[in-house]
């Protein structure tokens, strides 16, 4: 790994009960975070080269473990997003190196496909900071029942010179979806949008 990871944390949520009604199957999400060390903390650097290579490795490495923590195939995973939260010592565009350049291609070959826009966030905080990681269907953004978040954080952590990088993935929509759009049955996957 190009940067130093303090820890991972997956975490799984399976919701079987909503508004009294059962889910069957239950709505399943699951996110995999690394804390890492920020190695630009407390100062300007103008190349972040390192920080973008370190998003192509957490792309891979968190896209499996979350999709391994469901325990489906990396093609039943239906919807992932991705966020970032800096600690004091950092800044915004630390997050973005992490986030944006690379770490897409390794998310979509964890995930089988991924034709949309993978949905992100970030933000500077301290320990404990939540984050919601935004989720949209992996292959067409107009399936408005994936349109979801997952709030997730580590308690102790960002420390002043870390980030925690989260990817979040689910096997299926929100529980009782019902305001309409595509439906994933109709999904082409083609152009990221249908």
């Amino acid at each position: 790994m190009s940067v130093k990871v303090r820890k991972f944390v997956v975490t799984v949520e399976e919701t079987c009960k909503e508004i009294g009604r059962d889910i069957a199957p239950p709505t399943r999400r699951a996110a995999a975070l690394a804390v890492i060390e920020n190695p630009f903390a407390g100062c300007y650097e103008a190349d972040l080269e390192v920080l973008m290579q370190a998003g192509e490795e957490l792309g891979r490495v968190l896209g499996e473990k979350a999709v391994a923590a469901l325990g489906v195939a990396p093609s039943a995973i239906e919807s992932y997003g991705k966020a970032a939260i800096v600690g004091e010592g950092g800044e915004l565009e630390h997050a973005a190196a992490i986030l944006h350049p690379r770490m897409g291609k390794p998310l979509r070959q964890a995930v089988e496909k991924g034709a949309a826009l993978v949905p992100s966030a970030k933000k500077m905080g301290g320990l404990g900071t939540v984050i919601d990681v935004p989720l949209g269907h992996k292959d067409a953004a107009y399936v408005r029942s994936h349109f979801d978040a997952m709030e997730v954080r580590v308690p102790d952590a960002p420390r002043h010179g870390e980030i925690v990088v989260a990817i979040a993935v689910t096997d299926s929509g929100r529980p009782l979806p019902r305001i309409g759009g595509l439906t994933t049955d109709e999904v082409k996957g083609e152009d990221g949008l249908r």
